[in-house]
C-alpha cells in the first residue's frame, strides 16, 4: 500500500494512472472482503445470543466469542486499510491534472459508497462528489451526476443524503443547463430522482421548466420525461397514491394544456414543449379523447377558447409526430432510414388517425371554421389521414364534406397561414387520393380556381372606384398561395394582372407585390409546361411575351422605388421582392444556361444598366434602417414579412455571382464590399457565395474580386468621412474596412496561405499602387485594405516590398505632412517587424535568441523523493494547484466534514440556446439553397465560456 501510494504521487503521468488504477481496485476488494467480514461478524454474534439463552457458559460461547473478536479484529483493519488508501491516494488523486483519474477516482467513490454505505455513506466522502460537479471537464462532471444517480435509486440512502442534498442541490439544478448536452441530460436524470423522493420544492424548478423549449433535442425530451412525471402524471406528488393511477387522458391533457398557457405569446413554442412531452405521454396520443374534448362530449371538463386553440394544436402536432413528421426544426441534416417495423408503426399510427377523424373532422371543422387560429391545425390533420380509408368505409360522403369545408375555410379567411393550410391539404387530396375521391378534390380546387377569378376581376374592376384595396389585396394573396401549388388554367389572369399595373397608378405597395409574384409564377409555370426536346413554336412565342411583359413592369417599379429612396421613402418590402423576381428571371432564363438547347431563344441576358439599377435596389435596401421598415407598412403576412429582410436582397444577388448567372467584375465586389456590414445573416450568404466562388474561379478571378471589394469599401469610407467631416482614423467606415480585409484575408489561412500566394502577392502590389494613385489622401487604403493580406506574406516577399515602397517616397519629403503620412510610416513598420525575422543563409533569425529544445535544469541538485518514508508529497505541478485550492477556500483540511465544506467552484457551464422567432425561418429552408427564391437559416448561436477547476 506504501509503495502504491507513493508512486502515486510521483510527477510522470503513466506512473499515477497506473497506480490509480491499482489503489482503487485495492479499496474495492477489500470493500468486498469488509462486506463479508461484517457478514460474518453478524452471524457470529447471532449465534452468540442463541447460545447465551441456553447456557452463561461454556466451550462452544468461547469460540464464538473468538470467532466474533477476530471477525471484528479483521474487519476494523480492513476499514483502516480503506481509510489509509482514501487519504493517501484519492485525496490527492481526485484532483489531478488528469481528467481520466479524476473520473476513476468518482466512479470508484460512487461505487464504495453503494456497496457498503455503512462506512462510505458520510458527509466526509460525499463532498469529494459534491465538489466534482463544479469539474472543468464535461467528462468528470457527468461521472459524478451518474455516482449521484446510482445513490438516490437507493431508498434507504436516502435519509442519509438530506444535508448533502441541502448543500449541493442547487448546483444539481444548474447542472440541468450545462454546456455539455450529455451532462445536462444526466443532471435532468438526476433531479428526477431528487423529485421522486420530494428532495425538491417546485420553486427550485422554475429555471428547469424553461428547458422544455431548448434547441436540443435531448435535453428537451429529457426535461419532457421529468414534466410528464412531476405535472401532468404526477408520479411525484405527495397528494397521490404510489401506483399506476395518474389519471385518465382528459385529466393529463387539461395539465398540459395548464402548461402550454405559459407559452401562449408564441405558439413556435408550444411545438416545443408539444415536442419535449410527446414521447413519454400516451395521453397526447389518445386522439378519441382530444377529439371528445373538442366536441365537448364531455362537459367536465370545459374549455376557454385558448385551451381549445392549444388542444388543436396539440391534436395537429401530435398526428404528425405519429406518422413520422416532424414538429420542430432540426439540425440534422441527412436523411433518416426507417426500418420495416418503423413502417408498419407509423402506418398503424396512420390508420388509427384515420379511424379516429373520418367522421368527426367535418364537425370539428364547423365548429371553429371561423376561428382562423385553430383552422390551419385542423386543415392540417387531413395530411397526416390515409385517404384510402374513405373508400374502404364508404366514406365518400364524408370526404366531399371535408373538401367543401376547405373551400369555405379559404374564400372565409385572408390569413396566408390558413391560405397555405387549406390549399396544401386540397392540393394533397388530389394528389394522393385514388378514383371518386381524387375526382372530388379536382372538382373542388378547380371550383375553388373559378370563385376566384371571378373575385379577383370584381376586385380589380372594383380598384379604381374605391378607396379600400383589402378585397384586391386578399385575392392576390389566395391565388399567389394556390399558384404555388399548382398552375392556373385560366390564361385571362394573366392580362388581368398585367393590366391591372398598367393602368392603375396609386396602388399599394403590397398590391403591386402581390400582383408581381402572381405575374411571376405564371411565367414560371408556363416554362416548366414547355417540352425542352420538342418545344412547340406557339407556346415559346406566349412565354417570351409574357416575360418581356414581367420583365417590363419590373424596370418601371425599380425606377419608381429609386426616386422614392432618393426622396427619402424606403419602400423596402416592394424593392427586396422586385430584386428576387429579377434575380431569379434571369436564372431560369439564363442565356449561359439554356444555349446549345432547343428553347435557346428564351435565353436572356440582363445588360449593364439593368444590372447596375438591381444593385442599386439592393444597396438601398441595405442603407434602409430596419425600424424603419417596421414603421413603413403593417404587414400581417408571414412570407411578405421575410421578403423585406436585408439577407434576402444579399442572397437574390449572391446566386447571380454563385451560379455565373452575370459576370463577376461587377456585381461580385459590390456585394463582397458589405461582407461585415448588416448583421450575421448577411454576412453568412456572402460566406457561403465566396465558398462557391473559390471553388470554380481561378486565381486572377479571386484576386480581382478581393481588390475591387476592397477598393469599393474604400471609396464608400471616402464618401461618408467628406459628408460627416469626421476623423477618418476613428470613422465606423473605416472601421469596417479594415474588418472586411480581415476577413478576407482570413480565407487564405493554414495552407491556402502558401496555395493561394500568388493571389495574396497581387493583391499587395495592387493595393499599394492604387494606395499610391492620390498620395498621400489615399495612403489610409495601406492600413485599412492592404495591411492585413500583407501580413500572410513570408518575410522573403515582404523584404522586396518594402524596397518598392521605398523607391516610391525618393525625393518626397515625408516630414512635411506627418499627420497625412502616418498610414504609409505605420504600414512600413509592420512590415518591418515581420520582415526583420527573415532567415539568414546560417539558418538563424535576426534579432531572436536561438533558445535549446530542451528544457534547462533549476539550479542546485534536486533531492530524489523517499517511497516510503510516509511522505506523500506530490509533483510541483500539482502542489501548486492543491496550495491554490486550499487558499481559495479558506485553507480547511480536507477532512473538514460537509457542514464546513468548501465553496462550490464554477464550472464551464453556460446557458444553452433558446428558440426564438427565427425559429419561423430555420423551418424554411437549407442555408446553402441559391435557387428559387431563396431562404435561409436564422440560426441561434450561443456563447459560453468555461471556468477553470484548479487542477
Amino acid at each position: 500500500m506504501d509503495y502504491v501510494i507513493a508512486l502515486s504521487c510521483t510527477p510522470p503521468r503513466v506512473f499515477r494512472q497506473v497506480t490509480t488504477i491499482v489503489g482503487l481496485q485495492m479499496v474495492t476488494s477489500l470493500v468486498t472482503v469488509a462486506k463479508t467480514l461484517g457478514e460474518s461478524r453478524e452471524t457470529a454474534q447471532r449465534q452468540l445470543n442463541a447460545e447465551k439463552k441456553k447456557r452463561k457458559e461454556g466451550p462452544r460461547i468461547d469460540a464464538l466469542n473468538k470467532v466474533l473478536s477476530d471477525t471484528h479484529e479483521k474487519k476494523s483493519l480492513a476499514d483502516e486499510m480503506m481509510r489509509k488508501m482514501f487519504t493517501g491516494l484519492f485525496m490527492h488523486r481526485y484532483r489531478d491534472v488528469d481528467a481520466e483519474i479524476r473520473m476513476s477516482c468518482i466512479r470508484a467513490l460512487g461505487s464504495w459508497i453503494v456497496a457498503y454505505p455503512s462506512l462510505f455513506l458520510k458527509d466526509l466522502y460525499l463532498k469529494y462528489i459534491g465538489w466534482t460537479l463544479n469539474d472543468k471537464n464535461p467528462s468528470v462532471r457527468k461521472t459524478s451526476i451518474t455516482a449521484l444517480q446510482n445513490l438516490y435509486e437507493i431508498e434507504d440512502n436516502v435519509p442519509s443524503l438530506g444535508l448533502f442534498t441541502e448543500r449541493f442541490c442547487g448546483r444539481m439544478i444548474e447542472l440541468a443547463d450545462d454546456i455539455d448536452i450529455s451532462v445536462a441530460v444526466s443532471a435532468i436524470v438526476l433531479l428526477k430522482h431528487l423529485l421522486r423522493h420530494q428532495l425538491l420544492g417546485d420553486e427550485d424548478l422554475g429555471s428547469l421548466y424553461d428547458l422544455l423549449i431548448d434547441e436540443s433535442p435531448l435535453i428537451r425530451h429529457a426535461v419532457g420525461d421529468l414534466v410528464y412525471d412531476h405535472l401532468i402524471a404526477q408520479k411525484f406528488s405527495s397528494s397521490h397514491t404510489k401506483g399506476p393511477e395518474t389519471g385518465g387522458s382528459e385529466v393529463q391533457l387539461s395539465r398540459l394544456l395548464q402548461i402550454l398557457r405559459e407559452f401562449s405569446s408564441d405558439p413556435i413554442l408550444s411545438d416545443y414543449v408539444i415536442d419535449a412531452v410527446w414521447q413519454g405521454m400516451d395521453a397526447i396520443k389518445d386522439w378519441r379523447s382530444m377529439i371528445s374534448m373538442l366536441l365537448d362530449d364531455n362537459p367536465k371538463l370545459e374549455l376557454t377558447d385558448q385551451d381549445a386553440t392549444h388542444l388543436v394544436r396539440v391534436l395537429s402536432a401530435s398526428a404528425k409526430k405519429a406518422v413520422g413528421g416532424k414538429i420542430v426544426p432540426s439540425a440534422e441534416p441527412r436523411k433518416v432510414t426507417l426500418s420495416k417495423a418503423q413502417k408498419e408503426t407509423l402506418e398503424n399510427n396512420r390508420n388509427e388517425i384515420t379511424a379516429a377523424l373520418m367522421k368527426a373532422l367535418p364537425k370539428i371543422f364547423r365548429k371553429y371554421l371561423a376561428d382562423k387560429a385553430k383552422v390551419p391545425h385542423i386543415a392540417d390533420l387531413v395530411m397526416q389521414m390515409n385517404l384510402e380509408q374513405f373508400s374502404l368505409k364508404r366514406q365518400e360522403q364524408t370526404f366531399a364534406q371535408v373538401m367543401q369545408l376547405l373551400k369555405e375555410a379559404f374564400f372565409k379567411h385572408g390569413e396566408e397561414s390558413v391560405l397555405k393550410a387549406c390549399v396544401k391539404a386540397l392540393a394533397f387530396c388530389a394528389g394522393e387520393s385514388q378514383a371518386e375521391l381524387q375526382d372530388s378534390a379536382q372538382h373542388t380546387m378547380k371550383l375553388m380556381e373559378d370563385e376566384l377569378v371571378l373575385k379577383l376581376r370584381s376586385a380589380i374592376n372594383q380598384a379604381g372606384v374605391v378607396d379600400d384595396d383589402y378585397s384586391l389585396t386578399v385575392n392576390l394573396r389566395r391565388l399567389h398561395q394556390l399558384q404555388l401549388n399548382k398552375p392556373l388554367t385560366n390564361e385571362g389572369v394573366f392580362t388581368d394582372l398585367s393590366g391591372l399595373l398598367e393602368n392603375f397608378n396609386n396602388l399599394e405597395d403590397e398590391v403591386v407585390q402581390l400582383t408581381l409574384l402572381n405575374i411571376f409564377l405564371h411565367v414560371i409555370w408556363c416554362l416548366k409546361s414547355i417540352d425542352f426536346d420538342n418545344p412547340d413554336e406557339s407556346g415559346m412565342s406566349s412565354l417570351i411575351s409574357k416575360r418581356d411583359i414581367l420583365i417590363k413592369h419590373l424596370e418601371s417599379f425599380g425606377e419608381s422605388i429609386i426616386e422614392s429612396y432618393k426622396q427619402g421613402n424606403a419602400r423596402s418590402l416592394l424593392s427586396c421582392t422586385i430584386c428576387v423576381i429579377s434575380s431569379d428571371l434571369w436564372t431560369f432564363f439564363s442565356k449561359a444556361k439554356l444555349s446549345g438547347t432547343k428553347i435557346n431563344p428564351l435565353g436572356i441576358f440582363p445588360s449593364e444598366e439593368s444590372l447596375q439599377k438591381f444593385w442599386k435596389l439592393c444597396e438601398f435596401r441595405l442603407a434602409a434602417a430596419d425600424d424603419e421598415d417596421d414603421e413603413e407598412e403593417d404587414v400581417t403576412d408571414e412570407h411578405l414579412d421575410y421578403l423585406s429582410q436585408k439577407d434576402v436582397v444579399v442572397s437574390a444577388a449572391a446566386k447571380l455571382v454563385a451560379h455565373d448567372i452575370v459576370p463577376k467584375d461587377y456585381l461580385g465586389p459590390e456585394i463582397v464590399s458589405h461582407f461585415v456590414m448588416h448583421g450575421k445573416a448577411v454576412a453568412e450568404t456572402i460566406k457561403h457565395m465566396l465558398t462557391i466562388v473559390k471553388k470554380n474561379a481561378k486565381s486572377a478571378d479571386l484576386s480581382n474580386l478581393y481588390l475591387d471589394a476592397l477598393k469599393k469599401a474604400y471609396e464608400r469610407h471616402k464618401t461618408e468621412v467628406q459628408k460627416t467631416d469626421e476623423d477618418w482614423s476613428t470613422s465606423r467606415s473605416f472601421l469596417s474596412c479594415k474588418e472586411l480585409a480581415s476577413k478576407l484575408s482570413a480565407t487564405f489561412s493554414g495552407s491556402a496561405r502558401n496555395l493561394y500566394k500568388s493571389s495574396i502577392l497581387y493583391i499587395v502590389k495592387e493595393g499599394i499602387k492604387y494606395a499610391f494613385l492620390d498620395a498621400p489622401k489615399q495612403l489610409p487604403f495601406l492600413e485599412a485594405g492592404v495591411l492585413q493580406f500583407a501580413l500572410k506574406l513570408p518575410p522573403v516577399e515582404l523584404q522586396e516590398i518594402l524596397k518598392d515602397l521605398q523607391r516610391r517616397v525618393e525625393g518626397i519629403n515625408t516630414d512635411e505632412d506627418p499627420s497625412s503620412w502616418r498610414p504609409y510610416i505605420t504600414f512600413i513598420d509592420y512590415l518591418r517587424e515581420k520582415a526583420f525575422k527573415a532567415p539568414h543563409a546560417d539558418g538563424e533569425k535576426v534579432g531572436t535568441a536561438i533558445r535549446s529544445s530542451s528544457r534547462s535544469r533549476k539550479a542546485g541538485d534536486i533531492q530524489g523523493k523517499k517511497l516510503f518514508d510516509g511522505d506523500n508529497t506530490t509533483d510541483d505541478e500539482e502542489h501548486l494547484s492543491e496550495t491554490e485550492e486550499h487558499e481559495k477556500h479558506g485553507g480547511e483540511d480536507d477532512d473538514t466534514p460537509l457542514q464546513n465544506g468548501r465553496q462550490r467552484m464554477r464550472s464551464g457551464d453556460a446557458d444553452s440556446s433558446k428558440v426564438n422567432a427565427a425559429a419561423r425561418e430555420s423551418q424554411a429552408a437549407d442555408s446553402g439553397n441559391f435557387s428559387g427564391i431563396p431562404i435561409y437559416n436564422q440560426s441561434v448561436f450561443g456563447s459560453a465560456t468555461e471556468e477553470q477547476l484548479p487542477v
